[in-house]
């Protein structure tokens, strides 16, 4: 008779109080396919029904003494969580105070049966072409050495464009590097994961890397695929080649045996970060999975985020910059050195009309506005207030010039409009224009030059060499090839004036990104900002104003200087879970009202107490979904039941609120 096989499960349940591993006995017609990492249905009593789940780890004997129950079915044999992705999924949670099975969720696609089925018939060993090891150009020696001795780098890229051999067009520069730095990772025969914000970067990774790299040795991995696509993209990860894996926030859970580099792209994007819990940032996963695996690490950006420069301020990355020669040329105007009142209060000044003007007769010049669309406010031609729509109390807007403004809520067109305040029937815009708006003052101030706009409805990625007036609203500017002539960087008051923590670093970075697309020696303008954040762009010393902004932050104890962690629920779980957390010893701010019987709680301390604050807080959520009591009502009625208690950890949200 054969021994005893246990295996450790995983359950796929959202209740917190499952979030461990639960032996079950593996039955004889199931041995040959039971390993770690395949997926299982398993019987679950205390819900009552069939549950999915993964096979962690396959064992002799278990602790407990009862009679376990059977393995139902396995439903693969492939082994989709990977083991170096189940141990950095726990560690993940564990910082987090989530739950593990969160992470497999974002790490393993949803089952695709004609897909799987479609690979296993295609198994083979055939060779992937070796690839010989690129030249990195354009940085220091020591970064090559850094990253073959799987060191740990915040990058700060060059700002600059560059053509791809054989017409293939053209890319930013960090783009590149990060093509020739995966390139050779896979000639040491190890893969590599690049991480970037959105399409429009991983479009540019994936034309660099097919300018180095044969077709296949690069898997795109991202959200945008469909179901089918990412399934058969994930299960190629799973083989022994070495990868070039390419995609956005989730790919950092790619698996991969033998990681040699994972790379990041502009890290202070908030498309980084995971919106789903437990919210863990791409940053954060990547620094957990480095460790794990002792990859090289690089995390790159046109201008340094507060949290890169804490880590190389605590000796945690190494900080690599281009040559001090290597700077774009930033024209000043009157807010950044004084004495031209008039140039102060006109949208696009006079030295910058004239640095447009010369430059269209040389190639395209790229204008940033603050946001898309014509006006981004009616008011009431007679009384200024806010117009509104008579039937949802909407804010009204128009599209162009001889569009009937409509409802930016409903939808409906504002025929016959009067004013609820004075009964006045005129409009006029209030603030600053649109994209829209822009590019048709602009277009009559250019008679005869082409204008394009992109934005988030006209994706528009690659513009010619031909002379263009490109207006896009931040982080939509195409490329241009060769780059752009001449930018100009409006509405910076407009960014500037936000209530937010992050305000400073973010319009840095907007103009920064904007300011890399011009051609070598191309002006760059910036208009309506001066001080420190001014000089910070004009000189580009990003990693000097990174400093100052972080030094600010410890004086007011506000992350990334210390960690928080946001507290929601009903007020008895966040009031015992406050009190669990050690309460003085840590900054308390709140209780906040934010919904019936709901509050929040913003708990801040330090670095160090970090672990132990992620297992106490896991336990208050624990305590509170299984002890929770519904409050008593009248006979008849059903009461609701109280909100759970929710953590987040490092969430700035609260922080950024206007």
């Amino acid at each position: 008779m054969a021994p005893a096989l246990i295996a450790r499960v995983l359950v796929d349940s959202p209740l917190p109080q499952l979030d461990r591993l639960f032996d079950y006995s593996v039955p004889d017609r199931l041995r040959s396919d039971a390993r770690p990492g395949v997926r299982v249905r398993v019987p679950l009593r205390s819900a009552g029904r069939i549950s999915d789940g993964f096979i962690i780890e396959l064992v002799d004997s278990a602790d407990f003494s009862g009679a376990l129950s059977e393995i139902e079915e396995i439903l693969s044999p492939i082994p989709v969580l990977a083991p170096e992705v189940w141990t950095l999924a726990r560690r993940v949670a564990d910082r987090a105070a989530g739950s593990a099975i969160d992470i497999v969720r974002l790490a393993v696609p949803h089952r695709q049966v004609r897909v799987e089925k479609a690979f296993l018939a295609s198994v083979s060993s055939d060779a992937i072409p070796v690839v010989a090891r690129p030249v990195v150009t354009g940085y220091p020696e020591s970064l090559a050495g850094t990253l073959a001795a799987g060191g740990r780098v915040a990058l700060d890229s060059i700002p600059l464009v560059t053509e791809l051999p054989g017409d293939a067009g053209w890319v930013g520069s960090w783009a590149l590097s990060f093509a020739q730095a995966a390139a050779a990772t896979i000639a040491d025969g190890k893969s590599a994961i690049l991480c970037v914000p959105d399409y429009r970067d991983q479009d540019q990774v994936e034309a660099a890397l097919a300018s180095l790299l044969p077709p296949e040795r690069v898997v795109r991995l991202d959200a945008r695929q469909s179901n089918p696509d990412r399934y058969r993209a994930f299960l190629r990860c799973l083989g022994d080649a070495p990868l070039v894996i390419v995609g956005n926030r989730s790919v950092v859970y790619a698996p991969s045996r033998s990681l040699g580099l994972i790379a990041l792209w502009d890290d202070g994007d908030p498309l980084h970060s995971e919106p789903l819990a437990p919210y863990v940032h791409s940053r954060d996963a990547a620094l957990l999975r480095q460790e794990l695996q002792g990859c090289a690490l690089v995390i790159a950006a046109h201008s340094r985020s507060t949290e890169v420069e804490r880590l190389v301020e605590v000796g945690w990355l190494t900080s690599v910059s281009p040559s001090p020669r290597i700077r774009p040329k930033l024209v000043p105007t009157a807010q950044q050195v004084g004495g031209d009142r008039l140039a102060e209060q006109a949208r696009i000044p006079s030295s910058a009309w004239r640095e447009a003007r010369a430059a269209l007769d040389r190639g395209p010049v790229l204008v940033q506005v603050a946001r898309p669309g014509y006006s981004p406010r009616l008011a009431c031609g007679d009384c200024g207030q806010t117009a509104r729509c008579l039937r949802c109390e909407g804010p009204l807007t128009k599209r162009s010039a001889s569009s009937v403004p409509a409802c930016s809520w409903c939808g409906a067109l504002a025929v016959g409009w009067r004013c609820s305040h004075c009964e006045g029937e005129r409009f006029r815009s209030v603030g600053a224009a649109g994209a829209t708006r822009t590019a048709e003052d602009l277009g009559r101030a250019f008679p005869g030059v082409r204008v394009i706009i992109a934005d988030g409805e006209r994706q528009v990625q690659h513009v010619d060499a031909r002379p263009a007036l490109v207006i896009a609203t931040r982080g939509a500017e195409p490329i241009a090839a060769g780059g752009y002539q001449a930018v100009l960087l409006l509405d910076g008051e407009q960014m500037v004036a936000r209530e937010s923590l992050r305000v400073a670093e973010d319009c840095l970075r907007w103009w920064s990104n904007a300011v890399a697309l011009a051609a070598p020696g191309a002006p760059s303008i910036l208009v309506g900002v001066g001080g420190a954040l001014a000089s910070a762009l004009v000189t580009w010393r990003h990693s000097a104003f990174a400093a100052s902004e972080l030094a600010d932050r410890r004086r007011l104890r506000f992350p990334p200087a210390v960690r928080v962690a946001t507290l929601t629920g009903a007020v008895e779980a966040v009031s015992r879970a406050v009190e669990a957390s050690g309460a003085p010893a840590v900054d308390v701010l709140g209780p906040v009202d934010i919904g019936p019987s709901t509050v929040r709680t913003i708990l801040r301390f330090d670095y160090a107490k970090g672990t132990e604050m992620a297992a106490t807080l896991r336990s208050e959520v624990i305590r509170a979904a299984t002890s929770r009591r519904r409050p008593a009502v009248p006979k008849g009625t059903r009461a609701p039941s109280p909100p759970t208690l929710k953590v987040r950890f490092d969430d700035v949200e609260p922080f950024l609120e206007q």
